[in-house]
């Protein structure tokens, strides 16, 4: 694992920001990518490197914020019965329950919020307030200081995890530090997978249905 992120720090200016631009945005047009894990990578990346913090920071913030955006006119143009026409959204009636009941509880605040909630959906928040017509100001000024927030705040963590990194692999020493990395891959495709197990199983069942 050391070595391949030793080989992969003289690339990381060149590719890296792409490649966080690419991944946090997907997943905020609704996507299962893991926008959070790749904020926190490159945070540690970065921290091991002492690089440059702004790059990935001005990367992950324009991409949540642009992706909001996208699913913000989506919501504005579909409303809430043609959701379920967007198949690679995955966001049936009964999945969105919760979420709107907490856009009714907090209303433009949600937008900011939810970013911070791992069970929201990062695209629900923002179709949400399309579909409630929210004004293009309100949103945009929720929309970039969440999306400022989320970016900065995962990857500032990553970079302290990175920066400390030598002085934890000689308290803990590096067997327990693996295996905390491979535990925390395991969750992370861990539901990826469930992800993907109930979007498959939702298809067959409105399949049955009909």
């Amino acid at each position: 694992m050391l070595h391949w992120l030793d080989s992969l720090l003289p690339r990381l200016p060149h590719y890296g920001y792409a490649l966080v631009f690419v991944i946090v945005f997907l997943n905020n047009v609704g996507f299962p990518l893991p926008g959070e894990t790749i904020l926190l990578g490159a945070g540690f990346v970065l921290g091991r490197a002492a690089g440059s913090l702004w790059e990935p920071m001005l990367a992950g913030t324009s991409a949540c914020f642009l992706g909001g955006i996208c699913a913000f006119s989506l919501g504005r143009r579909l409303g809430h019965g043609s959701l379920e026409k967007i198949h690679w959204l995955h966001l049936t009636p009964k999945r969105l329950e919760w979420p709107q009941r907490f856009f009714k509880r907090h209303g433009a605040k949600t937008v900011f919020i939810a970013r911070f909630i791992a069970l929201f959906p990062p695209v629900a928040a923002n179709l949400l307030a399309g579909m409630t017509k929210m004004p293009w100001p309100h949103f945009l000024l929720f929309n970039l200081t969440g999306s400022a927030a989320y970016s900065i705040v995962y990857i500032l963590i990553g970079y302290f995890f990175g920066k400390k990194w030598k002085l934890l692999q000689a308290w803990l020493g590096p067997t327990v530090l693996y295996v905390i990395l491979a535990g925390i891959t395991l969750i992370v495709l861990g539901i990826i997978f469930r992800h993907t197990l109930s979007r498959y199983a939702a298809r067959l069942s409105s399949k049955g249905g009909k």
